[in-house]
Order: structure tokens, then C-alpha cells, then sequence
């Protein structure tokens, strides 16, 4: 038998539930005001961040009203829609809410009266004993929490974009800011006296042209440059300065109220700035004239196929960069062999324009100097189109040219045959079964077409693996670039060969001789040919001279009758030979070469009696000589380098006129200083790499010194022991110049290094000294042979046999300590002037040129 729940329990049950429903109540007014004030909330973040980040007062006092009047529209707008909007609920509200989060919703069930069944003990029981259930889950219940549900309402997340912006303006603005405002709407008129302006012309700065302060203008013309920035500041009560311009382009007229004015010159028009103390200009434009390129008459290219392009180019305000595009002219190529298939494509050949390095750029003459030897499209029919920029970014283009782009020729049958085969192949894959099929065909009977069995066998292999990738369809681009690669390799080692005989090497040069005379080669090419003639016959006559002193050979004595081949003689053979096929009288030309060919292999050296003396000595005397040679070559490169260290702005234009004079000399004039690497070597890489490379390479000189040292004859003379003496001092000296070497002090080290220099030259002296007083205690009745001695002591050449082509015996050859110290003092002091960077340029390079010759 359930009892009946009395009305004050139920009451009890009701007054449980207060709490809960007062936060009901609050979580749905947040929930109504959130709907209705999120427009009013973001229109006042957004405000408060464009005034804390000081936008108002960078803006024209227009933007500013219309700005202020558009928030104060949105404002209005967004408190009109949540006074509209926001509803305060009621107690009812919040019981309904409360009733409905709880299962059964017992707050309507303790309300509610039994309707039927009253009299009914039986229904009476079950609708108390459900009451007594709802009282004990009324009171479990607990507030119901707000729910928040924006993003039907901002589906553009608009109330996000606001805090963002605020919270942005929070940290990185200033909340002082917004106290600002007043005096920007309202400026204090006590400021707003005398109005004045100022204004600058700023042109741009590739022209080099000053800027113009604006109020020292006078009115009427003004001439400024094509893209001036013109700076315009009104100071005083706003309003009573305006500016009024055409020739910025711009469609929008400059606000009345704003104060800073900035814009570029870009057509004629008017300037002016109304108001007290004002001003106007007739501007006129200087424009900015396109850059002009051409190329000039004289293409030419050198026996080794370097291309010069000579051209010109300029600007009224300086070229900033050019380029050369090079296409294949299709259309004049002889399709024929393996050109006649379709050419596989290659984008356009580029290459950079040199351009002055210093001086002025408004107008120049350069050479494009490049090897497109190895190119595909080499000695075929191009067109080519320079172009130039200048610093506004325009751009000309040169008329096209069409011309065969050089390349080297190569005057080897079997090697010219390669290279042909490795064009047909750059040009198109498809000629590789072809290729494989000629080159087969012409290495048929290789004891004809190689000197050796080295080349024959690499080109075999590469043609068995040509024909591998066809079969296996393997042949890529990498692989055919690979392939191309070797075959020019090949074809290299062909034409200039890899000979240890010298007189092959005459031979083979010949050859190429009589190669480009049935060729008909350029002048170029001829010089290039006769300087590699001249060179291996030279390489020839030292090793046949080499040979048969080893071999201890006499010339034979006929009684002075036999002729002797002097240098001049030589020279002008081989001048006549030059001009002949110049001339293009080849015939005779060919003539010539073969009475040449026949002197040369029926040649013999002359070798004087006596001439050996003592070998040991000869051999140390060479090999200080060599030592002193290299101490001057380190000397040199540490000079240079303390002269880029005081002057770096020319190490660039001395590059340019070092590659120009070793032009000019050949490669037998480099150097021998630098122990076989170029005079540039420590010209590149930071300064702490080059001093640590020289200081090795003064190490191992000095090492190579005590060796000599060592081995110095004249061991117990007095003479010789000064010549170690000498030695030992030099050799400190080195010690001394390597350590401030690796200090990076080169003051220090090019002193030491001339210390250096004096005291081998001092040994060198002693040295001569001691080898002449043992010479004569060996042959006293030498001194009446030297008349013969003289005239035998010299090779085919007419050259004395110390190898330098000077008669150490002639008079005014003699080295003694007086010619020494004023050499010494000579280029003491051309260096001192050198290092003086106030010189002009030319008086610099010359004295440059004096340094790399002595």
C-alpha cells in the first residue's frame, strides 16, 4: 500500500528545483543575446581594431567620415536588430526548458492533477506512487546549459573575421590609439597657421641623375626622366593647399584633404599646387629610349673552333644584360646521309652576351667568344638573334642572322669520319643503325685508318655497344649524350693524338698540314696547324739532341764543311710554308713541307768535345735553376694576391687582361713559376684557401731544395761550401716565407721569398765558381780549345746547349752581383708602383704586364 504524497512534499519537490531553473534561466538569456548581438559585437571589434592599428590617421580625412559614417550605419543597423531580436524569457520558459532535458519530465508531472480515477483506490494508488517517482527524479535535475548555434545565422563566419582582426590588434596595436580619433575628426585649428609645401622629383636611379628638390624649380618647363617619383607634403590648415596633376595617368583625383602626395611621372602634363604660395610646371617627359644591338661584320672562329662574334650594343642610361639565341635553320640544311631524317628536338642555344665590366655601358663593342664545338648543331646553318635589356626592363632584338655555326674541323680522315657519325647521331636516334654500319665500314681494316691498337679497341667497343642498346631498344637520351661524348673523345685523340715519340708527332702534324691544304683551310686554321708543327719539331730536336748525348754520338768532322741548320733558317721554312698555303699555292706549299720533312728525319745534332764535363754539376746548376724559377713564380702569385686584398674592384679587369695577353702568347709562355698550373690558380676561392695552397707549394720547394742541398758536388771547396751556405739561408728564408704564408701575412712572406731568391742566386754564383775550378784542375789546356769548343757547343738550331737558345759564353751575358741587385731593385720598384691603386688603368695593366713577363 503506496502513501499518498502530501502537497507540501510535491512543494519540497518544486522548491528543490530553484537553483537549477534560475541557471536555466540565465544560460537561455546568454543564448538570446548571443543571437541577437553577434552583428552589434562584430561591428564593434572591427571598429576598435581599424583604430588601434591607426588606420584612421594614415587616411585621407574623406575615407575617414565615409568610414566613420558606414560603421555608425552598421552599428545603428546591427542594435536595431538585436533590440529587435532579444527576448527576455520568461519563468515558464525556463521550466519548460528544465521540464524537457529530464526523462519523463517531472516538473509537468508534479503539476499536474489526476484527471479520471479519483474515486478509484486502485488508479488513486498508481497516480500516487508516480508522483513519489517524479519527486525523486525532480529533484536529481540540473541547470540547463546554453546552446549557442551561430553558424545558421554567419554562414560567412563574419563574427570571426572581427575577433581575428582584434585580437591581431590587441598584440600588435596600441590601445592608445583609439583616443586619437578626436584629433584626427576635429584638428586643432592653432596647428593649422601658414600653409606651406615642399616636394621632391626623385628619377630613376639607373638614369644617375640627382634628385631635384621641388620648391627650387622654378615655374614654367620642367624635363624630368620617364619614371621620376614626384614627392608632394602640404603642411598647415587642410584645404588650403590642392594639387592638380595629369601626368601620373591616374583617373582618380587626389583627395582635397590629403596631405601626402606620391606618384610616378609617366606622360607630359601639368603640375601644379593651388593655394597661398603655389606653383605650376609644364612637365615634359625624357624617355626612356630601348636599348639598340646589332652584330658586326668579322664572324670568326679559330683552328679550334672558337666562334668571335663581334658586336655592339647601347643605351641612353647603360645595357644591363644581353643574350645571343641561336635556332637551327632548318630550311638551309642539306638534308642528306644521316641529316635527312626528321631532327630530334632541341630547344633554342643560349648564351650570356659579355658585357663591360667597367666603364660606361651607354655605348660598347664586345666579343661573344664561345666553343659550340661540341653542339649538335656546330658548322650547320643557324640563325641567330642577340637581344639586350636595359635597367626599365625593355628589350630589343638584333635583325637575324643566318650563318654556319662554327665549330672546330678536323683534318684526321678517320677522326672527321667519328665526328660526323656523332652529329648524325645528336641529330636524330634514328641514325643509329646507320651510324653502327659506317663506323664498322671505315674501322674494316684498322692497321690503315690507327696508329695504335688503344683507339681501335675503344672504337670497337663503343660500337658493340651501340648496337646493344638498339637491340635491347635501350638507346635514351643519357645514352646517346654518353655516346656522343666518347665518340668526341675518340675523335680528339685522333686528330692531336697521345704520341711519346716526337718525331711521330712531326709526322702526324705534318699530316694534318697536308690534310687542311687539300681541305682548303682558313688562315686560322693554317696558323694553328704551324704553331703545332713548329712545337713538335721543337719537342723533336731536344729529344733527338737527348738521345744521342746518352748515347755519346760526335757530330761528324769533315773538315767544317758540314752545314749547319740555324733557328732563323727553320723559321723562315716553316714562315715560307705559311704563306704559301695563305697564298693559296698549295703545290708549292706541299713541296716545301716534304724538303722539310726529309731535313728533319735526316738530321743530326752536332754534340762539341768536352762538352760533358762533370754531369753532377750540370744537373745541380739545372735544378737550382728550376728552383729559383718556381721561388719567382710563388713570389709573383703572393704579389698579386696582396694586390687584390688593396684593390679588389680590378681584380675582374685583370682577369679579362690576363686571359687576353696569354691569348696573345701561346701556351709556351706561361709561367714555370707556378709548377705547371695557371698564373690564376690562387685567384679563385677564399683568400685563406689560396695563402694555404701557396704555403704547400713552398713547402714542397723547399723540401726539393734540401734535396738539392743534399746532393750539391764540390764537397771541401770553398766555393762549394759557400754554395751551401747560400742554400741553407734560402732555405730559411722558405721556412719563414711558408709560415707567414699560412698566417695569411704576404708583406711578410713575399720579403722572405725575396731573401729567398738572393740567396739562391748567391749559390747559383758559388756553385758556377766551384764547377769552373774543378774544370780547369781536370783540363788545363782547355782554355785553348774554346774557340771550337764554341763553335761545336751548339744544336742544329745554332742554340747554346744550356737550352734556354742563349750563348752563356757571349759577351754582356754575364750574371754578376751588380746585374743581380739592380734586377732586383728594377722590379722592386715596378711592383711598388702597381700597388699604388691611384694609378689610371692603362699605366696599371702595363706595369701589370711588366710583373707577369719578368
Amino acid at each position: 500500500m503506496v502513501s499518498k504524497p502530501s502537497q507540501p512534499e510535491v512543494q519540497r519537490g518544486l522548491n528543490a528545483l530553484r537553483w537549477p531553473l534560475r541557471f536555466t534561466w540565465l544560460g537561455m538569456c546568454f543564448e538570446r543575446a548571443a543571437y541577437a548581438l553577434w552583428p552589434l559585437l562584430s561591428v564593434v571589434f572591427l571598429v576598435l581594431a581599424v583604430l588601434m592599428f591607426g588606420l584612421h590617421e594614415l587616411l585621407p580625412l574623406e575615407i575617414f567620415w565615409g568610414g566613420a559614417s558606414l560603421a555608425t550605419i552598421a552599428g545603428a543597423a546591427a542594435l536595431g536588430y538585436a533590440v529587435y531580436k532579444f527576448r527576455v524569457p520568461s519563468k515558464t520558459d525556463a521550466i519548460a526548458r528544465l521540464d524537457q532535458s529530464l526523462p519523463e519530465r517531472p516538473i509537468q508531472a508534479l503539476t499536474d492533477t489526476q484527471a479520471i480515477g479519483v474515486t478509484d483506490a486502485a488508479s488513486a494508488a498508481v497516480w500516487t506512487a508516480h508522483q513519489t517517482r517524479m519527486i525523486v527524479k525532480a529533484k536529481a535535475a540540473k541547470a540547463v546549459p546554453a546552446y549557442v548555434r551561430l553558424a545558421s545565422r554567419d554562414p560567412f563566419a563574419l563574427r570571426y573575421v572581427a575577433m581575428i582582426f582584434f585580437a591581431v590588434a590587441l598584440i600588435f596595436g596600441s590601445v592608445l590609439r583609439v583616443g586619437t580619433v578626436g584629433a584626427v575628426a576635429l584638428p586643432d585649428d592653432k596647428l593649422s597657421s601658414a600653409p606651406v609645401w615642399e616636394g621632391w622629383i626623385d628619377p630613376p636611379r639607373y638614369t644617375g641623375r640627382p634628385t631635384l628638390y621641388l620648391n627650387d624649380q622654378p615655374e614654367g618647363a620642367l624635363s624630368v626622366p620617364e619614371g621620376s617619383l614626384i614627392t608632394l607634403r602640404l603642411y598647415g590648415e587642410v584645404g588650403a593647399l590642392a594639387l592638380s596633376e595629369t601626368v601620373s595617368g591616374r583617373t582618380l583625383f587626389a583627395s582635397a584633404s590629403s596631405t601626402a602626395h606620391d606618384f610616378k611621372v609617366i606622360q607630359d602634363g601639368e603640375l601644379s599646387i593651388n593655394g597661398p604660395n603655389g606653383r605650376k610646371w609644364s612637365v615634359r617627359v625624357v624617355p626612356d629610349i630601348p636599348p639598340i644591338v646589332a652584330s658586326l661584320e668579322g664572324i670568326d672562329s679559330d683552328a679550334l673552333g672558337v666562334m668571335t662574334l663581334p658586336f655592339s650594343a647601347g643605351d641612353d642610361y647603360g645595357v644591363e644584360s644581353g643574350e645571343a639565341w641561336i635556332t637551327l635553320d632548318l630550311d638551309g640544311v642539306s638534308r642528306r646521309h644521316g641529316l635527312s631524317v626528321p631532327p630530334q628536338a632541341r630547344p633554342e642555344l643560349t648564351v650570356s652576351l659579355p658585357m663591360p665590366v667597367v666603364g660606361d655601358r651607354s655605348g660598347f663593342e664586345e666579343n661573344l667568344v664561345e666553343d659550340f664545338s661540341k653542339h649538335p648543331w656546330a658548322n650547320l646553318p643557324v640563325v641567330m638573334n642577340l637581344t639586350v635589356l636595359d635597367a626599365a626592363e625593355q628589350q630589343s632584338r638584333s635583325e637575324p642572322s643566318a650563318l654556319l655555326l662554327p665549330g672546330r674541323r678536323f683534318f684526321d680522315p678517320m677522326a672527321a669520319a667519328i665526328i660526323e657519325q656523332r652529329r648524325d647521331l645528336l641529330w636524330s636516334r634514328a641514325n643509329a643503325q646507320r651510324i653502327s654500319q659506317i663506323l664498322r665500314a671505315i674501322s674494316h681494316r684498322p692497321e690503315d685508318a690507327f696508329r695504335n691498337e688503344v683507339t681501335q679497341l675503344r672504337l670497337r667497343k663503343l660500337i658493340e655497344r651501340l648496337e646493344t642498346w638498339i637491340e635491347l631498344d635501350r638507346l635514351t637520351l643519357v645514352a646517346q649524350d654518353e655516346l656522343a661524348e666518347e665518340l668526341w673523345t675518340l675523335a680528339i685523340e685522333l686528330e692531336e693524338g697521345d704520341l711519346a715519340d716526337a718525331l711521330e708527332r712531326v709526322r702526324q702534324a705534318q699530316e694534318r698540314l697536308n690534310q687542311a691544304m687539300r681541305d682548303g683551310a682558313t688562315n686560322a686554321e693554317i696558323a694553328e696547324l704551324m704553331r703545332e708543327l713548329r712545337d713538335a719539331t721543337e719537342e723533336y730536336l731536344k729529344q733527338l739532341q737527348k738521345q744521342q748525348s746518352q748515347d755519346g754520338e760526335s757530330p761528324p768532322q769533315d773538315g767544317g764543311n758540314s752545314s749547319q741548320m740555324t733557328q732563323d733558317d727553320l723559321q723562315r721554312m716553316m714562315d715560307r710554308i705559311q704563306e704559301l698555303m695563305e697564298q693559296g699555292r698549295m703545290a708549292e706549299a706541299e713541296e716545301a713541307l716534304k724538303e722539310l720533312q726529309e731535313m728533319m728525319e735526316n738530321m743530326r745534332v752536332s754534340e762539341g768535345e768536352g762538352q760533358s764535363g762533370d754531369p753532377a754539376g750540370e744537373q745541380a746548376m739545372e735544378g737550382l735553376s728550376d728552383t729559383l724559377r718556381e721561388q719567382q713564380g710563388l713570389n709573383d702569385q703572393a704579389f698579386r694576391d696582396l694586390q687584390e686584398q688593396f684593390n679588389p674592384n680590378a681584380q675582374a679587369g685583370e682577369s679579362d687582361g690576363n686571359v687576353g695577353r696569354n691569348g696573345g702568347q701561346g701556351e709556351g709562355e706561361s709561367h714555370e713559376g707556378q709548377g705547371g698550373e695557371g698564373s690564376g690558380e690562387g685567384s679563385s676561392g677564399p683568400p685563406s684557401n689560396q695563402q694555404d695552397n701557396l704555403a704547400d707549394r713552398q713547402q714542397a720547394l723547399r723540401d726539393e731544395l734540401e734535396r738539392q742541398k743534399n746532393a750539391l758536388p764540390g764537397a771541401s771547396t770553398p766555393n762549394g761550401d759557400a754554395a751551401r751556405d747560400a742554400l741553407e739561408r734560402a732555405g730559411r728564408a722558405m721556412e719563414n716565407a711558408e709560415q707567414a704564408l699560412r698566417q695569411d701575412q704576404l708583406g711578410q712572406a713575399i720579403d722572405s721569398q725575396a731573401q729567398a731568391m738572393e740567396a739562391l742566386r748567391d749559390g747559383l754564383q758559388s756553385l758556377a765558381e766551384a764547377l769552373s775550378e774543378n774544370q780547369e784542375e781536370q783540363s788545363p789546356g782547355q782554355g785553348e780549345q774554346d774557340g771550337n769548343r764554341q763553335a761545336q757547343s751548339r744544336d742544329p738550331l745554332g742554340r747554346g746547349q744550356n737550352g734556354d737558345g742563349v750563348d752563356p759564353e757571349a759577351e754582356g751575358n754575364v750574371s754578376d752581383a751588380e746585374v743581380y741587385r739592380r734586377a732586383r731593385d728594377l722590379l722592386a720598384e715596378i711592383r711598388r708602383r702597381s700597388a699604388q691603386g691611384e694609378r689610371t688603368e692603362a699605366e696599371l695593366d702595363y706595369l701589370k704586364r711588366l710583373i707577369d713577363r719578368f
